[in-house]
C-alpha cells in the first residue's frame, strides 16, 4: 500500500508541476511592436475593475517590441504616443499626440489625449471570448493593428493602415498634420458625438467624416454606435499591437493602401525591421497560414482551457483512487 501512494503521490506532483509550467495556461499575451520609423511611447489604460498591467507607459524604438500579460480577466485600452519630450533628470515631460496628462512617461491611470488611435480589448483568457477593436472614435494620430494568434474562433485581425493624417480635412487637423481630430472632437456638437437627442443608434448616423475614417478603414471604429463591421471577437488567443503595421510613418508616407482581402488575414507590407532590437524572425507573421497553431504544428505554446484543467483533474483524481484501492 505505501508503495502504492508513493508512486500515486510522486505522479499527481508531477502532473501539477507540468501543468503549473505550461505556458498554455498562463493566460493571454499582448505582444507590442513599433514599426515605425519613429519612437513610439505606448500609453496602456485599464477600465474601472481591471488592475493596471506591469506599466503604463514607456518607450518602443523604431524596430522594438515588448511583451505583457494582462491580468486572466482584464479590459482596457492601448495607444501610441508621439513627439514625446520627458527630461531625463526629473522624468516629467509631455507628448504631440495621444498624451496622457501624467507629465510623465507613465500614465498611471490617465487615458490618451484625443485625437488618438486605439485598440481596445476586452479579455477572458480562454474562459469565453475576447473582444477586440481599433477605434477612431476619438480620432486618429498613428496607424495601429490587432492580429489575434493562435486561439479559436473568427480571429479576424483588424486595424487603420493608411495614414489618415496626409487625408485630413483642414478643420480636423492638429497642428501641421501631426494627427487628426474625430468630428465631435472638433465641433462638440450632438450629432457629432452621439449625445442628447442623438444618444442612440437609432438616431446618431454617420457622418460626411466619420464616412471618411470608414472608407479608409473599414474595420475601424468610425464612430460610437459602429459596433457591427468594427467589433471582433477570438477565444484563448494572444494578440499583436503593432504601431505602423505597413511600415507608414505619419510624416512620409506614400504608402496609401488599405487593410485589404477576406477572411480571417489581410494583407500587411512588412518592408523591413527598422533600426531597433527586434528578433530576427517576423514576429507579425501575416504570411502565414490562418489556420489554428496547433492544426498547422507551428505552435509555440500549447493552450489549456479551465474545461480542458477540471478534465484533466477528474481522470487523474480517478487514476490516483485506483492506485489506493
Amino acid at each position: 500500500m505505501s508503495s502504492k501512494l508513493s508512486f500515486s503521490s510522486s505522479f499527481i506532483l508531477f502532473i501539477f508541476i507540468f501543468f503549473s509550467n505550461n505556458n498554455g495556461i498562463d493566460g493571454t499575451t499582448f505582444n507590442l511592436i513599433n514599426r515605425c520609423d519613429y519612437n513610439v511611447w505606448p500609453g496602456i489604460l485599464a477600465n474601472a475593475g481591471s488592475d493596471k498591467l506591469d506599466s503604463t507607459g514607456f518607450i518602443l524604438a523604431p524596430g522594438d517590441s515588448r511583451v505583457f500579460q494582462p491580468p486572466q480577466q482584464w479590459s482596457g485600452r492601448i495607444w501610441g504616443r508621439t513627439g514625446c519630450n520627458f527630461d531625463p533628470n526629473t522624468g516629467q515631460g509631455n507628448c504631440a499626440t495621444g498624451d496622457c496628462r501624467s507629465n510623465q512617461m507613465e500614465c498611471n491611470g490617465a487615458g490618451a489625449t484625443p485625437p488618438a488611435t486605439l485598440a481596445e480589448f476586452s479579455i477572458f483568457s480562454g474562459v469565453q471570448q475576447d473582444f477586440y477593436d481599433i477605434s477612431l472614435v476619438d480620432g486618429y494620430n498613428l496607424p495601429m493593428a490587432i492580429q489575434a494568434v493562435g486561439g479559436s474562433g473568427s480571429c479576424e485581425t483588424t486595424g487603420c493602415v493608411k495614414d489618415l493624417n496626409r487625408m485630413c480635412p483642414n478643420e480636423l487637423r492638429v497642428g501641421d498634420g501631426q494627427a487628426c481630430k474625430s468630428a465631435c472632437e472638433a465641433f462638440g456638437t450632438p450629432e457629432y458625438c452621439c449625445s442628447g437627442a442623438y444618444g442612440s443608434p437609432s438616431t446618431c448616423k454617420p457622418s460626411s467624416y466619420s464616412a471618411m475614417f470608414k472608407n479608409a478603414c473599414p474595420k475601424s471604429y468610425s464612430y460610437a454606435y459602429d459596433d457591427p463591421t468594427s467589433t471582433f471577437t477570438c477565444t484563448g488567443a494572444d494578440y499583436t499591437i503593432t504601431f505602423c503595421p505597413s511600415l507608414t510613418s505619419q510624416k512620409s508616407s506614400r504608402d496609401s493602401s488599405p487593410l485589404n482581402g477576406n477572411g480571417k488575414g489581410f494583407s500587411i507590407g512588412n518592408g523591413g525591421s527598422g533600426s531597433g532590437s527586434s528578433p530576427a524572425e517576423d514576429p507579425f507573421p501575416f504570411g502565414s497560414s490562418w489556420l489554428p497553431d496547433f492544426m498547422t504544428g507551428d505552435s509555440s505554446r500549447t493552450k489549456f482551457s479551465y474545461f480542458d484543467i477540471k478534465i484533466a483533474f477528474l481522470i487523474f483524481s480517478f487514476l490516483h483512487f485506483l492506485l489506493i484501492f
